[in-house]
């Protein structure tokens, strides 16, 4: 990942023989045929005990704890720059099954993080990464991470992710999955769990709505003048200022997104997305009424949706729900200019 691939090595006579008569790596980098290789160990492994961990054991040692935060972030950096999935049980069953027990344990679910947040926050610490491998692959694969796709951070969202299960253990604090009545979370009604979700992220937000509008309002025209040293991880800046001017239509917005997260179940046969275009769309062009109030909260929900981290902030299924409302109320103002 943070090395750039280059041409594939032919290996000398015998890696251009393999070529010729279809026997070679197909291409492959030697850099990343080597860490294939070094995936199919690990996974050899694992594959040796009679449990999911390393050791013999019912539950975690000190050697998976250490070992699950890597591997978590080669599963999202492999995806991103690479095309790569880990996460196969095709390929590697072994590594497959280690990551479900951890899945099943609540507890994980407190510090596991998702694709999206480990690779802006990886390069700040490791270095940049470099695009390449399974390239017919890489480019969606990197899109949907990003939510630069069209989907995967747009209303409807899938009932999972396609490259982030949601449901190998619970997507939720179980307390919160018993209170909506989802304690069978892999068999669940989806459109349940949906709102179950939704309402997870609304109750995120507005237990500290003042605050998240103060943040947001960094993104405005007057907002994020940062005189000190800048920062490695483009999305950081903990010294930025609000845009003041912009701050009380912010706040305004994302208490309608508050809302529009918080609705209960209907009784009717509209979808939920239908219901925010018959309930706020002209709450958002009546609260918003100019092009420059227009390009400021835009830009702010903006800057708020790419800085919502997993797990810091919600967990991967509740804050795709927030990227995803975010997303619909800036496409409402879009379409308003």
């Amino acid at each position: 990942m943070f090395r750039p691939e280059g041409m594939p090595s032919l290996g000398g006579i015998g890696g251009l023989m393999g070529k010729i008569t279809g026997n070679g790596d197909g291409g492959m980098s030697s850099s990343m045929k080597g860490f294939l290789d070094c995936l199919g160990k690990v996974d050899s492994e694992l594959r040796k005990t009679p449990g999911p961990w390393f050791f013999e054991s019912s539950h975690p040692m000190m050697i998976d704890l250490i070992f699950v935060s890597h591997i978590e972030r080669m599963l999202a950096s492999s995806a991103y720059w690479k095309g790569l999935l880990i996460r196969d049980e095709a390929r590697f069953p072994g590594i497959c099954k280690w990551f479900d027990a951890f899945d099943e344990r609540e507890s994980y679910l407190a510090f596991k993080s998702d694709f999206y947040t480990n690779v802006m926050d990886i390069p700040p610490q490791y270095g940049p990464g470099f695009f390449g491998g399974f390239e017919d692959k890489q480019d969606g694969m990197a899109k949907a991470i990003a939510g630069t796709d069209g989907k995967s951070w747009k209303l409807p969202l899938s009932h999972d992710d396609p490259l982030q299960p949601l449901y190998k253990g619970p997507p939720l604090p179980v307390c919160a999955l018993s209170a909506a009545d989802l304690d069978d979370y892999k068999n669940a009604n989806s459109e349940e769990m949906a709102q179950a979700c939704r309402h997870a992220a609304g109750w995120k937000l507005a237990s500290n709505g003042v605050n998240v509008s103060r943040f947001a309002a960094r993104g405005g025209p007057k907002g994020a003048k940062n005189p000190r040293k800048t920062f490695q991880a483009d999305l950081a800046d903990p010294y930025a200022n609000p845009d003041d001017d912009i701050r009380p239509i912010v706040d305004a917005t994302l208490r309608l997104v508050c809302e529009m997260l918080l609705l209960p179940s209907n009784n009717d046969a509209r979808t939920h997305e239908q219901r925010l275009k018959d309930e706020f769309s002209n709450k958002i062009s009546d609260l918003v009424t100019n092009s420059e109030e227009r390009k400021g909260v835009i830009s702010s929900l903006a800057y708020l949706r790419d800085r919502v981290g997993v797990p810091r902030d919600l967990p991967l299924a509740a804050a795709r729900q927030l990227r995803a409302h975010l997303n619909w109320v800036i496409d409402e103002l879009k379409s308003a200019n």
